[in-house]
């Protein structure tokens, strides 16, 4: 099974239109993921993503493995199956949650020991163990533990969790081999870190390389640096990475971020964004983005964005939507969670058919100037 196919590179710019193939169905790309944490996209339900249609989702290895528990996943025969999804899916390692999440945390060349942000009990991930919980929960795409360092990140400590990250690489690619999961066609994949200092991204990069995985991430970025460092770190390795693999920015984005960084070169986006600012009452639209809680749209009566087609926008008004958002409703946030979902994955869409047109210098400046003119 060939992992990612290049199909075209666009003319102009940097952007690539590919194809990545798992034992779930075919990923066009660049694409987006929909964040489903715990099993699920917030307030929205399998059929709810598959109606919008995006080709894949990712899951959260840290909450699955504490709830509802690998014996409860492995029971239900993998993540597909538990959620009803049959199409691919990319689960994280869990190693940013269980350094982020929690009150203690013990970060050592073993990995990482740390209590659980529920009920307080202590567990340990491995390279070796946080392979194994993907496993069992049978994701396409797999991400080994890293060491993602915070911002800001004194050199030394950034150089301490770079090494960290390649000897887990290492560990991780020889686990994830033995244990067969390369052979049911899981694909691993590399993430480089370094936080922001050029040298020490472009040394992880290269150690990285030398273990030859399946595909390479981006790691580190969207902690709490500038836009403008965030696209330094891309900018410093994204144009040195395999052709031939697929290249993925993790955490990001806002729509004007995932634009430009498909410019670069970049294949694969994940963000919790679009239901999080939903479920706070801010909807993209083609304009930009709308603060629906704001009082000018009491009585507008159009919908959240009169370009979309999504059953949202067919059936509901700004003027409603914030009504049910003001009383706490649960269907308000289900609304806007759609649309936004359905707002990012359409982008890609659109992204994808630029590529293949070599237009997407141009499709950039139209997205960026509509975008903007809100």
């Amino acid at each position: 099974m060939n992992f990612f196919t290049l199909i075209k590179k666009d003319a102009h710019t940097h952007a690539r239109r590919g194809t990545i193939t798992t034992p779930h169905g075919q990923v066009p790309s660049p694409f987006f993921m929909p964040v489903a944490t715990t099993a699920t996209v917030k307030t929205m339900s399998s059929v709810d993503i598959l109606d919008i249609d995006s080709p894949i989702l990712l899951s959260n290895t840290y909450h699955l493995y504490l709830r509802p528990g690998l014996d409860i996943m492995e029971a239900a025969g993998g993540l597909h199956k538990f959620m009803n999804w049959n199409r691919p899916i990319l689960t994280d390692s869990g190693g940013y949650q269980a350094f982020s999440l929690t009150k203690f945390r013990k970060i050592t060349d073993e990995g990482v020991k740390f209590r659980s942000h529920i009920d307080g009990s202590l567990h340990m991930f491995t390279p070796e163990k946080v392979i194994d919980i993907q496993r069992v929960l049978g994701s396409d795409m797999v991400m080994p533990l890293d060491e993602c360092s915070p911002y800001p990140c004194e050199r030394r400590k950034a150089l301490r969790g770079l090494k960290r990250t390649t000897m887990w690489a290492k560990q991780s690619k020889e686990h994830f081999h033995k244990t067969g999961m390369y052979a049911a066609g899981q694909r691993l994949f590399a993430i480089v870190q370094g936080s922001t200092y050029e040298d020490l991204r472009r040394q992880s990069m290269q150690e990285l390389l030398e273990l030859d995985l399946d595909a390479y991430a981006i790691g580190g970025v969207s902690v709490g640096e500038t836009t403008t460092e965030m696209f330094e770190a891309l900018d410093w390795t994204v144009h040195h990475l395999p052709k031939d693999k697929p290249r993925y920015f993790m955490g990001i984005g806002l729509p004007e971020q995932i634009v430009r960084a498909v410019g670069l070169g970049i294949d694969m986006f994940d963000c919790s964004i679009p239901t999080r600012y939903g479920r706070h009452g801010s909807a993209f639209t083609s304009r930009g983005k709308l603060n629906i809680g704001n009082a000018e749209f009491t009585k507008d009566f159009r919908p959240l964005d009169e370009a979309c087609e999504c059953h949202v926008c067919k059936n509901y008004t700004r003027a409603y939507i914030r009504h049910l958002l003001n009383l706490n409703e649960i269907t308000g946030v289900r609304l806007m969670s759609f649309h936004n979902v359905y707002f990012y994955v359409k982008l890609m869409e659109r992204i994808r058919a630029a590529i293949e047109q070599d237009r997407y210098a141009q499709f950039t400046k139209d997205f960026m100037d509509a975008y903007a003119s809100n």
